[in-house]
């Protein structure tokens, strides 16, 4: 439910309201736009019968009640575009965020290599997986706790935020103890009790549409984060499971990145890694992903992808890094944008 205030409403009035909300049992998120505040209600109000009586306090213009089933991840209930604030780089602004770093930490000399490359690129963030979930159990699984100090120390030595993924709920302070982003993957976007547990630690949470996910699907997952309090929710188009995996491992849904910013207020970024699984395809479906509205890119880079132990085909040369940097700036400034 939304209460919409008056264009003339003082602060004592919405003040008012807040106070009324919260006097029934409800939490308030307000939305003060150039004309108008919206004080938003937070919880499950269907059927409470109560709240109708906020259109007869003083200030209100209207209340209305919020029809789609992911409440607050809906642009009715946040009318405003959210920025999501990573240790000062702004995700959902003017600029297009780059993150970029290798598909996992496999050692030291790997990963410092490619955050320099990101750094000189003038990418604000570097992504790296500490923990890897993989379909073979004897596959690479990540370097762990020792992959999270790698993490770490690029940050000290390049400056560039990190975004690492959480699997399981045992991990997520540990990971949160190291991560600027954590990172929900596709394989764990259903795992509501991990998505309420990353909520809690207030951090800015990565959340990528799974596999075989509706859009709607996708904005309930984040549902679950925004209702524990935490706004701080990025979205990820990476790539949906089809029936032709010949050619691609993935279709990089660039229709739901219009859906997502006509139907919520989160700010959403585009993995073409993930969505084409070839490395020929990345940079020109990233540059497609900018065009249609993402607020940034995830991207796979590793030193050498030939010896990478995961997801090498589809990892840019740590030093083609550059190249990516100049053709995303053009596309950027075309759409005036920023990066």
């Amino acid at each position: 439910m939304i209460v919409v205030m008056r264009p003339d409403a003082g602060p004592e009035q919405v003040e008012a309201v807040e106070a009324r909300v919260r006097e029934l049992g409800y939490r308030t998120a307000l939305t003060a736009g150039e004309l108008q505040k919206i004080v938003a209600v937070r919880g499950d109000t269907a059927g409470d019968v109560r709240l109708d009586g906020l259109g007869d306090l003083q200030g209100v213009e209207r209340v209305l009640r919020v029809q789609k089933a992911y409440k607050e991840a809906s642009r009715e209930f946040h009318p405003a575009d959210t920025v999501v604030d990573v240790g000062g780089v702004e995700v959902g602004g003017p600029r297009v965020v780059m993150m970029v770093g290798p598909c996992a930490v496999e050692s030291r000399e790997q990963l410092l290599e490619t955050a320099d490359a990101v750094s000189a690129a003038g990418f604000p963030i570097l992504r790296g997986g500490a923990f890897k979930p993989r379909t073979s159990p004897y596959s690479f699984q990540g370097l762990f706790i020792e992959g999270l100090r790698l993490l770490a120390e690029a940050r000290e030595r390049t400056g560039l935020k990190i975004v690492t993924e959480v699997m399981s709920e045992a991990d997520v302070q540990v990971v949160a103890d190291y991560a600027d982003i954590l990172q929900i993957g596709a394989r764990t976007m259903h795992t509501f009790r991990l998505l309420e547990r990353v909520a809690e630690t207030g951090k800015p949470v990565l959340l990528k549409r799974g596999f075989h996910a509706t859009i709607k699907e996708w904005l309930l997952a984040a549902e679950y984060i925004l209702k524990i309090g935490n706004p701080n929710v990025i979205l990820c188009e990476r790539g949906i499971r089809s029936f032709d995996d010949e050619f691609s491992r993935n279709v990089l849904d660039l229709t739901a990145i219009q859906v997502v910013k006509r139907e919520s207020h989160l700010p959403v970024i585009a993995d073409p890694s993930h969505g084409t699984g070839v490395r020929d395809y990345v940079i020109p479906m990233g540059r497609a992903a900018i065009a249609a509205g993402a607020d940034g890119l995830i991207i796979e880079s590793h030193p050498n992808p030939a010896e990478a132990l995961s997801d090498g085909p589809q990892s840019i040369p740590a030093a083609e890094i550059g190249q990516l940097a100049d053709e995303v700036a053009a596309v950027t400034a075309a759409v005036g944008r920023t990066m």
